[in-house]
């Protein structure tokens, strides 16, 4: 990632209401780095999209300010921004070739005919469709319409590009061959890319740094792999990745680590990454792949069983759910190897994993108490 220091947007103390009474974005503050690739990622209703848009200049924040290279934004007209926009639905013009979609942001900025061509034909490169400047968009499919959007967002050269669910209307297959595109793109150009999405795989896939936003606040701020492998509370373990949760209570702590009771008496080992004391509830947060099922699990810092409910073969590996400590949706993954261990529906197994790969967390919404 670049220089964190060399921000080039900067939300200071952003607040945002519509009504006057419920914060949509609640004291933001985010420095995003020059070259930075950073996500917006949360569901429906989390703040994501309206930081974005008050980013772009269509929403004003109720309290604090928005910095573009120092500069304060919140009383910039949108077009005076200078920044690149790809928007969901494409917001090509219809009645225009692809060539003359590339060449308006140009025209705007009072660029002369030869340098226009330049850099139209430029972009057309850059996303893979140079003969294609003579069509328009209804003659694309939404793959090159998707791809003629980015270019046009690009082809002014801009320091920020900003893309709100640009691959939302693209089919499974078309969509993860974009998220390789834009990657690769953004690599080679070095332009600043602000994404938003309730997509994580798109996030993972993608970012140099992803922003979970919950309720108009940032839940946690970090690079792909450590918001997966080290989530910092219930909510970011749940919605990064699949996850195994189990409701516990702490009964001791030892430095970094402590020992909970699960619902169903057994006890485990795990890293107390937020809880305070004995006696409280947590959440225990475990991905399917740290799950050793079968004779490997001798080698394990825990040592539990469980019922084994429903087997699903996905090729490359099998995805056993399982019943463990009242939870029936527990998962593990076993690969498909050939020494690989042999389950059947109803069988009670052994399972084991490490301590460390174990984290002990907040509560969590609609976690009971074990009894």
């Amino acid at each position: 990632m670049p220089d964190a220091q060399e921000a080039l947007v900067a939300f200071e103390g952003v607040q945002k209401t519509y009504d006057g009474r419920q914060l949509v974005v609640r004291d933001l503050n985010l420095d995003i780095a020059r070259g930075e690739f950073l996500t917006m990622l949360g569901p429906s209703g989390s703040g994501k999209t309206t930081c974005l848009m008050m980013l772009a200049g269509f929403e004003t924040p109720t309290h604090g300010r928005i910095l573009l290279k120092g500069t304060e934004l919140n009383r910039v007209p949108p077009h005076r921004r200078g920044i690149g926009m790809v928007f969901q639905n494409y917001a090509l013009f219809p009645h225009m070739t692809v060539y003359e979609n590339l060449a308006f942001p140009l025209e705007v900025r009072g660029m002369s005919r030869a340098e226009i061509e330049t850099k139209v034909a430029r972009a057309l490169d850059m996303v893979r469709l140079p003969v294609f400047g003579g069509r328009r968009p209804a003659q694309l499919s939404g793959g090159q319409q998707q791809r003629v959007a980015v270019a046009r967002a690009l082809v002014f050269e801009p320091d920020l590009v900003l893309m709100d669910e640009p691959l939302g209307a693209l089919d499974k297959n078309l969509r993860e061959e974009m998220q390789y595109e834009i990657k690769h793109i953004h690599e080679s150009l070095g332009v600043t890319v602000v994404y938003v999405t309730h997509d994580q795989s798109e996030a993972l896939t993608m970012s140099n740094r992803i922003a979970v936003f919950d309720d108009g606040v940032i839940q946690q701020l970090a690079t792909p792999d450590v918001l997966y492998e080290k989530p910092e509370n219930a909510f970011v373990a749940q919605f990064i990745g699949e996850n195994n949760r189990l409701t516990a209570r702490v009964k001791e702590l030892d430095g970094s680590f402590c020992t909970v009771e699960l619902e169903d008496g057994q006890k485990v080992r795990a890293l107390s990454v937020n809880v305070s004391g004995a006696g409280e509830i947590t959440t225990l947060s475990l991905r399917p792949e740290r799950v050793v099922i079968g004779p490997g699990q001798d080698f394990a810092d825990n040592r539990i069983s469980g019922r084994v409910e429903e087997l699903i073969y996905l090729g490359d590996h099998i995805r056993a759910r399982l019943t463990v400590a009242g939870n029936d949706s527990f998962i593990v993954k076993v690969a498909n190897a050939h020494d690989h261990v042999r389950l059947s529906q109803g069988s009670e197994v052994p399972l084991g994993w490490a301590s460390e790969d174990c984290r002990a967390l907040d509560a969590g919404v609609g976690n009971a108490a074990p009894a």
